[in-house]
């Protein structure tokens, strides 16, 4: 079974909203304001995303004096990558094991090739 925590991650970035959020946190932290600032949609909306991303992990909110900074948690992104990569790996090796056999079907048809050239 996929780990728990790594379909959170995936499902809290399937909204483009909330993987435009990660794009602008991954420059530094923002207030839940500055975030919402672009969207046509409400503060209250865009804490609801913020919520989404932080039970993923993927973000943290702070408190600094009066302000409450969203964090981006990249470690997050090692858990994915990893995922990936490991998947990345094996079509790599299944392509290669295409290429061998394409090669060796394509030896025949060279040597006719030759045969018929002499």
């Amino acid at each position: 079974m996929v780990d728990d925590r790594l379909s959170r991650v995936f499902s809290a970035l399937a909204d483009p909203i909330r993987r435009d959020m990660v794009a602008r946190l991954a420059s530094g932290d923002a207030t839940v304001n500055e975030l919402a600032e672009p969207y046509p949609v409400t503060v209250q909306a865009v804490s609801k995303h913020l919520r989404v991303l932080e039970e993923a992990g993927l973000v943290t909110r702070g408190r600094q004096a009066q302000r409450r900074p969203v964090h981006l948690e990249a470690e997050v992104f090692d858990l994915m990558t990893k995922w990936i990569e490991r998947y990345r790996r094996e079509a790599e090796q299944r392509y290669q094991r295409l290429d061998a056999v394409l090669a060796e079907l394509a030896e025949p048809e060279q040597t006719r090739a030759e045969g018929e050239a002499s």
